[in-house]
């Protein structure tokens, strides 16, 4: 008899991840120590949630542009598009953060006040700019690029016959776009934005290094004043399996939804 196929598996991880879990949480409400730290750390996860959508978010429009850019007919789109893809993806992202922190962000600032001053306009200071902002335009240049990537393949796969049919049938280019290619290549690369995003639900835990206080940093900072490394990274942990695992579990649901109507 041949092996179940992988989706009919009994989920045994997850059972094992909610029991560690529960007993995680068990000590966390039986415990005034793990309490109170959750009581701290849970001051950062609306700062993690933020800087995870509204990146994530931004990514996938830049991504997506730099997509159609990688499949026009322009050589000089293309070129720029690759450009583009492989310098973001080739440099870490915490290096790009601190570029893009106390090089990039800098820079604009001067160049907007030297455009200000020639035309009258109030001028900016650096400390203007927060650095959780500088954060997020950061993980959205360094997503955009492997974003850019997955919009590329799924584009790419949509039958030519397709966009050809809906030629015959007088659809402009914003309409075969809107209309035939993209839902099709939404759904074969759907699987791959979910995952990219838990990814980033992660990877923004990278924004503690400017002092942003998301639950990283936050843990950071209570685990140096209590002295209690154990029980506060504990949490710490506790607190991002919780939003990764859930996050999982609907893309996955909205995933065979997608799969179904397909």
């Amino acid at each position: 008899m041949g092996s179940p196929p992988p989706e009919k598996d009994f989920p045994w991880w997850l059972v094992a991840v909610v029991a560690a879990g529960l007993l995680l949480f068990w000590q966390v409400l039986a415990s005034p120590i793990y309490a109170d730290i959750l009581r701290k750390l849970a001051q950062g996860i609306g700062i993690t949630v933020m800087v995870s959508v509204v990146a994530y978010g931004a990514a996938c429009l830049l991504g997506l542009g730099l997509a159609l850019m990688a499949l026009s007919r322009s050589r000089a789109a293309r070129q720029a598009a690759r450009l583009y893809v492989e310098v973001m993806r080739g440099v870490p992202i915490v290096v790009l953060l601190l570029y893009v922190a106390f090089v990039l962000a800098p820079a604009l600032v001067a160049g907007w006040n030297a455009l200000a001053g020639a035309l009258g306009l109030e001028p900016l200071r650096p400390r203007d700019v927060s650095l959780l902002w500088r954060a997020v335009i950061a993980l959205t240049l360094a997503y955009a690029a492997f974003l850019a990537e997955v919009f590329r393949a799924g584009l790419a796969s949509v039958e030519r016959g397709q966009v050809e049919a809906a030629m015959a049938l007088g659809l402009t280019g914003w309409q075969r776009f809107r209309l035939v290619t993209f839902p099709q290549a939404f759904r074969t690369v759907f699987p791959a934005l979910g995952n990219d995003f838990v990814a980033m639900v992660k990877d923004s835990s990278l924004v503690s290094v400017l002092g942003v206080t998301d639950v990283t940093q936050l843990g950071k900072v209570t685990a140096a004043g209590n002295f209690r490394y154990f029980e506060t990274y504990n949490v710490v942990a506790l607190i991002y399996l919780t939003m990764t695992i859930g996050l999982s579990l609907l893309l996955r649901r909205l995933e065979e939804r997608l799969r179904a109507r397909g």
